[in-house]
């Protein structure tokens, strides 16, 4: 029995651990080959590690996703050593949290450049190919805060809301040749990030919750492979949201 997304092949950034290392591994284990990106070749090989650790075949490859060359490179390596690619996950996401009043420029500029910029220049580099296949699976990686706001957070909320504008326009821009392209919104996920909290902080977050969990890097994961297959084939421009209930919409 063949697996859904056998022949299919995944490129997902920021893979190297949490949500992106367990979409990369979900993706494999669903028959597609995946390369999953990191910002260092020390990222890149600990991205190859846990498909090891998986029994799974994939690749690490180093990608930038602030920089144009890095990117042209990549996809031009996947194409010449792979094929094209089929499946897009847009997972990089940074954080550069402060009140509005003390953000400095470039707190702003490296949010709003790593988290959407990407996602426009990366969706650009890969639909070529897609349309001219006439299939293809784009999946971004918005947040609950995109859709709630976040004190603190106006840079990372701006790029996520920012997300789902670019899905749903894109989406109708490019559904006619049969590609799909939706969003995950993940809330608090169980993560280094949520893992600093303090147990006061923590216990707050988990009230607003009805599931009183924080979800798995898996339950995300779980999303975005349900979205990479032909099971989600008339389901295009819309959010998938994953949050323990935390935002009804």
């Amino acid at each position: 029995m063949s697996l859904p997304l056998q022949n299919k092949i995944a490129l997902v950034t920021g893979a190297s651990r949490g949500i992106g290392a367990a979409i990369a591994v979900k993706l494999s284990k669903k028959g597609a080959l995946v390369i999953g990106t990191a910002t260092s070749a020390k990222g890149a090989k600990i991205v190859e590690q846990t498909f090891e650790l998986n029994k799974l075949s994939g690749v690490g490859m180093v990608l930038d996703v602030n920089d144009n060359t890095s990117i042209n490179e990549l996809i031009k390596n996947i194409i010449t050593q792979h094929g094209e690619i089929n499946i897009l996950i847009n997972n990089a996401g940074i954080t550069k949290d402060t009140l509005l009043m003390r953000m400095k420029d470039e707190d702003w500029d490296v949010v709003i450049n790593t988290n959407l910029k990407s996602v426009y220049k990366l969706s650009q580099s890969v639909i070529k190919g897609m349309m001219k296949n006439r299939y293809g699976r784009i999946i971004n990686i918005s947040s609950v805060v995109g859709h709630m706001g976040n004190a603190g957070q106006t840079n990372y909320s701006a790029t996520k809301a920012g997300i789902t504008g670019f899905t749903k326009s894109l989406a109708q821009e490019i559904g006619n040749r049969g590609i799909t392209v939706n969003c995950v919104a993940p809330g608090f996920i169980d993560t280094d990030m949520t893992r600093a909290l303090t147990e006061e902080q923590r216990n707050l977050l988990l009230g607003h919750i009805p599931l009183s969990r924080l979800g798995s890097p898996n339950d995300v994961a779980n999303a975005v492979v349900f979205l990479a297959t032909d099971d989600s084939g008339y389901i295009t421009g819309e959010t998938i949201h994953v949050n323990g209930g935390m935002l009804m919409v």
